[in-house]
């Protein structure tokens, strides 16, 4: 049986690999493995969303949902230190690899949490969700982390996504609209789209 990045206890054997990137100006390592969304670099739609996040102008945590091995919210934790960044993700080796991480790059305003989408997150209130949605999970499951986002988003709270718009850029934006009332793309590039979705 192939196993897949959103699987809760990879089964395949670790060979992990270590680099350094450079993330909104800074140098990060990051180590990476089998298993894992992204075993060799820091994707490109992460790098985007890492680039073009804005912090809300509202107080709270922010939340990195499906965070793998962690660029995102370790890149926001280290620019935002006032904030608390919580990661989530169900695979259980891609944890291990964030708290990891975070601990190389001295990224202390960091709590991971394991969590099947919103399931250990359901007292939460975030000032922004900031999600890579895991594509290769299937649309509901994509569309369910919308969904749930909302419930989850202080008010004024913001929803940042990045898709590309051949794996379903175009029916992301029309359920986020439904659900938010409100989808603005922020960028595009290489056929990666930056949405964000203000809750009102």
């Amino acid at each position: 049986m192939s196993e897949h990045y959103f699987s809760n206890k990879p089964q395949s054997k670790t060979s992990p690999r270590t680099w350094t990137y450079q993330l909104r100006g800074k140098e990060y390592t990051f180590t990476s493995d089998v298993g894992v969304f992204s075993k060799n670099e820091v994707d490109f739609g992460s790098r985007l969303l890492i680039e073009k996040f804005r912090v809300p102008g509202i107080s709270g945590d922010l939340l990195d949902l499906g965070c793998g091995y962690g660029p995102i919210g370790i890149a926001l934790a280290d620019d935002f230190e006032d904030r608390s960044v919580v990661m989530a993700d169900v695979n259980e080796r891609a944890l291990e690899l964030a708290e990891k991480n975070a601990s190389i790059n001295k990224v202390k305003n960091i709590s991971v949490i394991k969590s099947d989408g919103f399931s250990n997150l359901m007292d939460r209130k975030f000032a922004a969700i900031i999600t890579n949605p895991p594509i290769r999970a299937g649309k509901q499951v994509v569309h369910q982390m919308f969904e749930e986002s909302k419930t989850a988003l202080l008010p004024a709270g913001e929803l940042w996504v990045v898709i590309q718009k051949k794996q379903g850029a175009p029916s992301a934006m029309e359920k986020i609209k439904n659900r938010f009332g409100n989808v603005e793309v922020i960028a595009k590039n290489k056929g990666y789209y930056i949405l964000r979705a203000l809750n009102n």
